[in-house]
């Protein structure tokens, strides 16, 4: 198939389940309430975008913070972790803790903590929790992946410590780090609606406040509306970082180089 192709025929498929999801609607008569029309959403875009777009904003601008905060501390910690086995033994199991520890059951904890008028600090830690360990794990094996033989020519040469970091196991880092930032950003997103979840307050105005609040008033048009921005801002986050992975590999890495061809 052409490259094209490539795109023509998922907005087909796209366009082909919205006309069927419009006809079935009216067909079969499904109440409002239950399932609304493509263009009673489309509508709800209209009607409601001062609201969308603010908690858009809201919820955006917690996925950017979570996902630098989470892009810089997994990094230095993979750091850590690479140049001391110690450090690794000793803080390792606590960042699995941290993973695999559901964020719904923690999400109240943290909002006690950090107090309900800082409900923003709140969400960002929720989404860091999330974000933050697809960069750690991922970072730490590709620095412990560097050919040893590169390593103790390196260090025949009289490199330091440092260099060989810097120069080589970095570079040979970066397919790790870049395939953890796709996973990272979309959970960055998802850790943030799932603590506005969490939060149960309206002072979190965010796309997840506005689905639980349009939920509770019966406006299923403004869910399935929010749920569409929230699934648009997934895909683009995701296509964003995989422009950025194939910038920095195609000239040189064999998974970018090989899509090409």
């Amino acid at each position: 198939m052409s490259r094209a192709g490539n795109y023509i025929v998922p907005v087909l498929v796209g366009i082909a389940v919205l006309a069927f999801w419009q006809w079935a609607v009216g067909h079969w008569q499904v109440p409002r309430f239950v399932l609304p029309a493509p263009s009673a959403i489309a509508h709800s875009f209209s009607d409601d975008r001062a609201e969308l777009l603010s908690a858009t904003w809201t919820t955006l601008r917690v996925v950017i913070e979570a996902f630098v905060l989470a892009l810089v501390s997994g990094v230095a910690l993979a750091i850590v972790f690479s140049m001391s086995r110690a450090a690794e033994l000793a803080l390792y199991p606590y960042a699995v803790i941290l993973q695999v520890t559901p964020i719904v059951a923690i999400a109240p904890l943290i909002i006690i903590w950090v107090g309900y008028e800082n409900i923003d600090t709140a969400l960002l830690i929720l989404a860091w929790i999330v974000a933050f360990f697809p960069i750690l794990s991922n970072t730490t094996l590709g620095l412990r992946s560097a050919d040893r033989d590169l390593i103790d020519l390196f260090r025949l040469y009289g490199a330091s410590r440092w260099q060989i970091l810097w120069k080589l196991q970095l570079p040979g880092a970066l397919p790790y780090l870049l395939g953890a930032m796709k996973i990272s950003g979309g959970l960055a997103l998802i850790g943030a609606v799932v603590a506005e979840f969490a939060a149960g307050t309206g002072t979190a105005t965010g796309l997840g406040w506005t689905i639980t609040e349009a939920g509770n008033r019966l406006h299923i048009e403004t869910m399935f509306a929010a749920l569409a921005i929230l699934s648009i801002l997934g895909v683009a986050i995701f296509f964003l970082l995989s422009a950025l992975e194939w910038v920095l590999l195609h000239r040189w890495h064999e998974s970018a180089v090989s899509r090409e061809n």
